[in-house]
């Protein structure tokens, strides 16, 4: 759909910013209606189909809010654009809540109006429709790549149970929209991979996709990893390096375990949240930004605010709409589907046939508690498949107390696979949690950099070295 076939309609009561905001289009090339209240508005929409309506929270004859709802029951097409005053932040998040596409704050930035726009009506044309994301059959890939298509992304939530029907559907509807997603759920349940579908089948899917994982990085480097940060703005800024936010200029930023955060960064996020802006350390200058913010969490932070330990406001600002991920003891009839897709993928990382579990085997799965959910799961058949024994799943899932009599321990009949099973496992989930970052994942084990290459390399362990969160070659957190 070209410039010229989009018609929208803008609502103000103020002539001279209704004439601003129509010049504006007009010179982008769209077509363009007004209205100055709600009534005209109406009108409108009766006799004509538009693709984005922007209106102005406040209008002589009720809220703008009123027609974001009246367009969502019947069911309308628009994206809805909302403009509101200078620090209603409360408006701002009940306008998303209410179904609007984003929002804008006055005095409005002219291009991030047209950048907003934009984005409204790529949303229209670009996200395919559901029925055509759900004939791919679920891929045994558990990592997730800049070319995942949405299909692919929803597959890799494997699962038949109603609670993973419920996570693939709410994601089709969340992900269209600019509204923050909070994705909640214990450790081990695959947040990140929701996260990523509700990018994946968005409008700026094309975009940036940057994780970050807030519990990995130094305090003192917070801002500058979050923020651009300018040659000789603190020690060892030898050149200008860009933030999380640049990075994701267009795409979708991943705050992972934003729960970790302490409150000093929180402001500041807080802040580049609702102004859409960021201000580079050493400069006096701020620059636009145009991303999707989705965070995860496995906290209870409505708990943490109460504590202290958390803002409100930000809370408020992240949890337009939360997404929780049910933990695994809670869906167990995925249990076989989920055996099956990572033991053929650990297989085929391992280099050998996909071993059968055997009905046993998966009751015996079922009986255990698997506090770390999936990613516990996987450690588990990581080892059973290096020892070449599904026998000993129930065994070898508990490690024993050190010290404590063992009458039913495992003695391993080959001692180096045993051994390196072990060590593979911790470094899996080292990984893991710390998105494949060596530098991190090295730092929390006491090793070097070299050391956890070598072990990397030793045992076989996949890592996309093109992905940019394993470029750590300059000791950069995240990136």
């Amino acid at each position: 759909m070209t410039p010229t076939t989009q018609h929208i309609l803008v609502v103000d009561d103020e002539p001279d910013l209704r004439t601003i905001y129509e010049l504006t289009l007009l010179r982008e090339g769209y077509r363009v209606d007004t209205a100055e209240n709600l009534q005209q508005a109406r009108l409108c929409l009766e006799n004509k189909v538009f693709d984005a309506v922007i209106t102005d929270m406040r209008l002589p004859d009720g809220l703008g809010l009123s027609l974001i709802t009246e367009l969502k029951a019947r069911q309308r097409s628009e994206r809805c654009v909302v403009i509101t005053a200078y620090g209603s932040a409360a408006n701002a998040v009940e306008a998303l809540k209410a179904g609007a596409f984003d929002y804008l704050t006055k005095p409005v930035d002219l291009k991030q109006f047209r950048s907003v726009i934009a984005a409204a009506l790529r949303s229209v044309s670009t996200v395919p429709a559901p029925q055509d994301r759900s004939q791919d059959r679920p891929q045994p890939d558990g990592h997730i790549g800049q070319d995942s298509s949405g299909a692919r992304s929803l597959a890799r939530l494997v699962g038949q149970s109603m609670a993973m029907h419920q996570v693939k559907e709410r994601i089709l509807k969340v992900a269209p929209s600019m509204a923050p997603i909070m994705v909640t759920g214990e450790s081990g349940t695959g947040k990140e991979l929701v996260a990523y579908a509700i990018h994946s089948n968005s409008h700026r899917a094309q975009g940036a996709w940057i994780a970050v994982n807030c519990s990995a990085i130094p305090e003192n480097l917070l801002e500058a990893e979050f923020f651009v940060a300018k040659k000789g703005a603190y020690t060892g800024a030898t050149q200008d390096r860009q933030g999380f936010f640049q990075a994701a200029q267009g795409g979708t930023l991943f705050l992972d375990e934003i729960g970790d955060l302490p409150l000093a960064m929180q402001a500041k996020l807080l802040r580049a949240i609702q102004e859409r802006r960021v201000r580079p350390l050493g400069s006096t200058q701020e620059d636009l930004v145009d991303v999707r913010i989705i965070s995860a969490t496995h906290k209870d932070l409505a708990a943490e605010v109460q504590q202290g330990d958390f803002r409100q406001d930000l809370y408020y600002r992240l949890n337009v709409i939360e997404l929780p991920i049910a933990p695994l003891r809670n869906r167990l009839e995925d249990l076989p589907d989920l055996c099956h897709a990572l033991l053929s993928r650990i297989s085929q990382e391992a280099g050998v046939s996909t071993p059968r579990i055997s009905a046993d085997m998966l009751a015996q799965l079922a009986q255990l508690p698997m506090p770390g959910n999936i990613r516990e799961l996987e450690n588990l058949l990581h080892r059973c498949v290096a020892l070449g024994d599904l026998d000993q799943i129930q065994r070898t899932s508990t490690p024993a107390v050190a010290g404590s009599p063992q009458p039913d321990d495992h003695i391993p009949n080959d001692l180096q696979a045993y051994l390196d099973a072990q060590e593979r496992a911790i470094l899996l989930r080292t990984l893991q949690e710390t998105n494949f970052n060596r530098t991190a994942a090295a730092a929390r084990l006491g090793l070097s950099l070299r050391q956890i290459r070598y072990r990397i390399a030793r045992l076989g362990i996949a890592i996309n070295t093109s992905d940019e969160n394993a470029d750590d070659d300059a000791n950069e957190t995240g990136r």
